[in-house]
């Protein structure tokens, strides 16, 4: 019996097959009509609720485990770093594989690997056990992204930003309910606890490999060899371009590695709140970004990438400048401008680059989720090694000013304008 993504799967290529001709021009007008598959789109974006949502719930946990183990800020920076770093350098690889052989198969193997480090660090009783399991879940993100990403392009039906930010908004608001479910369940029970959520992971497996039966029926997969278009700009246009953007993320990216890993101390410290409470404002915040990621692709799709760009980076400046000056009350609300502004850019950048290089979606991919998370942790780490030098306030009086490079958004080229001319 088919499964209801199978059923999607033949007929948004059925659609594609009969809206498409030879007149139209080839295999990139023959997407365009594709439809949207939806069906598609919600399971993927479930399945990285679940994973973020694990990711997200071993950062909340820093203060049980800081005390738990004797850790200095610095060996917390470490922790997230071997994470990212795991994620980080697979990604770009991975995604450059399967643009030319796509696996079908490897989301489900990917949590796989996400669900073993989830257990492992249940039971971790050292800091170096604590460092494999962080590596075995960075291992199941750098599987997860760049294979996801390209589902979500492939049942966009051409509407690319939606589509990236459907899937990516289901990963902000994953890492909005870990601190959440550390608040409610993981701190009042302990360490052991942290084995209750493989149910998620197992459930993503399961999620996963349905996924994985559509994805295998796509018609692209059978063409894998043959996707790569023309670039929309001479070679060292577009690698100056592409470096803007990698600029643009480290300043969007260290920033948030200040909020993801420090935030709950710097309410903790600053304003002596209980843990918990601490954790709630970081749920707050991380919700304000699932927020963020919904607004900014459709917005994308209507007025243009570098539009969002430019609000999303250089935009959230004002806020973060404010907020080492603020008291509570202010922190709270200045926490989630920052949170939705900062969040519009991550899919507008994403679908921009794939532009840029046409036909190289899991290279590309993998390269900016993977570069957005190593900047993660390395952000983690050396901020917590300032922490530990100066003092948190500190860290967020420097990480203030990050914003401000997107300045350099003006030196993008306007290469929606250029296809529209046309």
């Amino acid at each position: 019996m088919e499964t209801s993504l199978e059923k999607s799967a033949l007929a948004g290529a059925t659609a594609a097959s009969a809206t498409s001709s030879p007149a139209a021009g080839g295999a990139q007008p023959a997407a365009k009509v594709q439809r949207t598959v939806y069906s598609v789109l919600g399971a993927i974006s479930f399945s990285h609720l679940l994973n973020d949502m694990i990711q997200s719930l071993i950062l909340a946990i820093y203060p049980m485990l800081k005390d738990n183990f004797s850790l200095s800020f610095g060996q917390i920076g470490l922790i997230t770093l071997t994470y990212q770093i795991t994620a980080s350098l697979l990604q770009p690889l991975i995604g450059i594989y399967t643009d030319k052989h796509p696996k079908p198969y490897s989301l489900p193997v990917g949590m796989g690997f996400t669900l073993s480090g989830l257990l492992l660090m249940s039971v971790a009783s050292s800091f170096g056990v604590l460092l494999i399991a962080a590596a075995l879940v960075g291992c199941g993100s750098s599987v997860f992204h760049p294979e996801s990403s390209r589902v979500a392009r492939m049942a966009s039906g051409g509407r690319h930003g939606l589509a990236q930010s459907l899937f990516q908004v289901g990963g902000n608001a994953g890492s909005s309910l870990g601190p959440l479910l550390a608040a409610l369940i993981v701190i009042p029970h302990g360490q052991r606890s942290i084995a209750w959520f493989s149910v998620a992971a197992l459930v993503a497996i399961v999620v996963l490999t349905q996924i994985g039966r559509w994805y295998k029926r796509h018609p692209s997969v059978k063409k894998a060899r043959n996707l790569a278009g023309h670039a929309a700009l001479p070679r060292n246009k577009v690698i100056f371009a592409m470096s803007v953007l990698v600029l643009l993320v480290f300043s969007k990216y260290f920033y948030l590695a200040s909020i993801n890993s420090y935030f709950t101390f710097y309410l903790i410290d600053k304003f002596h709140l209980p843990v918990q409470a601490a954790q709630i404002h970081l749920f707050v915040f991380l919700a304000a970004v699932a927020a963020g990621t919904v607004i900014g692709g459709p917005i994308g799709d209507k007025i243009g990438r570098k539009y969002v760009i430019w609000v999303s980076i250089l935009g959230v400046a004002p806020f973060t400048l404010l907020l080492p000056y603020a008291n509570l009350f202010w922190t709270g609300v200045l926490t989630v401008i920052i949170g939705v502004v900062l969040a519009s850019a991550f899919s507008a950048i994403l679908v921009y680059a794939q532009e840029l290089i046409p036909g190289k979606v899991g290279m590309v991919a993998g390269l900016f989720f993977g570069f957005a998370f190593g900047l993660g942790g390395v952000g983690a780490a050396v901020l917590g090694q300032l922490a530990d030098a100066t003092s948190i306030a500190f860290v967020y009086k420097v990480c203030s000013f990050l914003p401000l490079i997107g300045v350099l958004t003006v030196l993008l080229p306007d290469i929606e304008g250029k296809r529209a001319k046309a």
